[in-house]
């Protein structure tokens, strides 16, 4: 059995098959998913599992040197940007419209459905190196 944090079989098969500046995705249960990006479906029921859990969960594993949010957080949830900040200090941010972040999530490896129920609480991970 698997011993280290991330026992979804299916996530830890992408996030150890990820290269430097590759993308992965999570986010809240509502967010399209475009056709041809493998979905791994954690939404057990609403709020579970919650976004951050699920991001602190991956952040174990994967080394991230950029996150892309959409510009619609800063004002209609500020908690959860807070919370991702405060998860990632020093990462680098870059801000899109949420109509791009959505079209951007099909050139992701994955995206990782949770249960939140919060607005725009979606993100891309862009993967770093560990050396």
């Amino acid at each position: 059995m698997k011993k280290t944090t991330v026992i979804n079989s299916e996530l830890s098969t992408v996030i150890a098959g990820m290269g430097h500046m590759d993308w992965l995705s999570i986010g809240d249960a509502g967010m399209p998913v475009p056709m041809g990006t493998q979905k791994i479906d954690l939404a057990v029921t609403k709020q579970l599992p919650s976004f951050i859990d699920v991001l602190k969960n991956v952040l174990a594993e994967l080394e991230v040197q950029r996150i892309y949010l959409a510009e619609e957080i800063v004002d209609q949830n500020p908690e959860q940007l807070q919370a991702i900040k405060d998860l990632m200090p020093g990462v680098e941010i870059t801000y899109v419209p949420h109509s791009e972040l959505k079209k951007d999530l099909s050139q992701t490896h994955a995206f990782v459905r949770t249960g939140e129920m919060t607005p725009y609480s979606n993100i891309i991970l862009e993967s770093g190196v560990t050396f």
